[in-house]
């Protein structure tokens, strides 16, 4: 069975590691290359754009591929809904693994919004951590008034807020280290995005712990249509079951 696995993901790694040298299956991973230095799973790596859906549905075909898992960041809409689309196109088997979202706890003091724009829009004259990655940082250029964190595996693209620390760091972070830079830096409010998972989630149990109103961006949803697995251990046991059905 080849298997065309779109990742970048904690879970898309964890999975590349479960089915590297298991006879019967090979697993190509794709990543976006997005990151300068990723994290490469075990196996068979790709990297960059199919260009769109019509390139991927050629590359499918070209490569013999026989189902696809789609294990992208949560907040990859694009090239998620683009490889649902091409998968679909050639009559594959498409698997979704999703992570489930964070939940608010008691203690939290959680906004959701809709949007990073919503979340701009909503800070004022504040001491603000924001972690969302590099990609959306100029969303919150003319936020004028306050000063930012900004925690990123990469420096962002386009402009940055006026009164900003760039802080270029990998996790996963700990409950500890989250909790001395909201001290350290005197933060007011922390902004993320709801990805969901253990990886980055100290930063909210430290916030909670200081009483922090954290800014929480609801994630797209999920296409319809396909089935969705939470974990890697999900998505093997799928991988076998259509194994099964290949083999009758």
């Amino acid at each position: 069975m080849r298997i065309l696995l779109l990742g970048g993901s904690a879970e898309a790694r964890e999975l590349a590691g479960r089915m590297a040298g298991r006879p019967g299956y090979h697993v190509v991973s794709s990543l976006a290359g997005r990151v300068r230095d990723p994290q490469l799973p075990a196996g068979e790596v790709r990297v960059g754009g199919f260009g769109g859906v019509a390139g991927l549905r050629n590359w499918l075909r070209d490569n013999d591929i026989d189902v696809v898992v789609v294990a992208t960041h949560p907040f990859a809409a694009r090239i998620t809904t683009n490889a649902i689309r091409a998968a679909t196109d050639v009559r594959l088997p498409t698997l979704l693994v999703r992570r489930p979202a964070w939940v608010a706890q008691p203690g939290d003091r959680w906004e959701s919004v809709a949007s990073l724009t919503a979340a701009a829009a909503r800070i004022a004259d504040e001491r603000v951590f924001l972690t969302i990655g590099r990609q959306g940082v100029a969303e919150f250029a003319g936020c004028a008034a306050a000063w930012f964190l900004i925690r990123a595996i990469d420096p962002p693209n386009g402009p940055l807020p006026a009164h900003a620390e760039l802080l270029l760091e990998r996790g996963p972070f700990t409950v500890e280290h989250d909790a001395e830079l909201l001290v350290r830096h005197r933060i007011e409010l922390l902004v993320s995005k709801n990805s969901g998972g253990p990886h980055a989630a100290g930063k909210l149990v430290a916030a909670r712990a200081a009483g922090i109103p954290v800014l929480l961006v609801d994630r797209p949803p999920s296409p319809p249509g396909v089935t969705v697995v939470t974990d890697a251990a999900g998505a093997a046991d799928w991988l076998a079951a259509q194994r099964g059905v290949q083999r009758a």
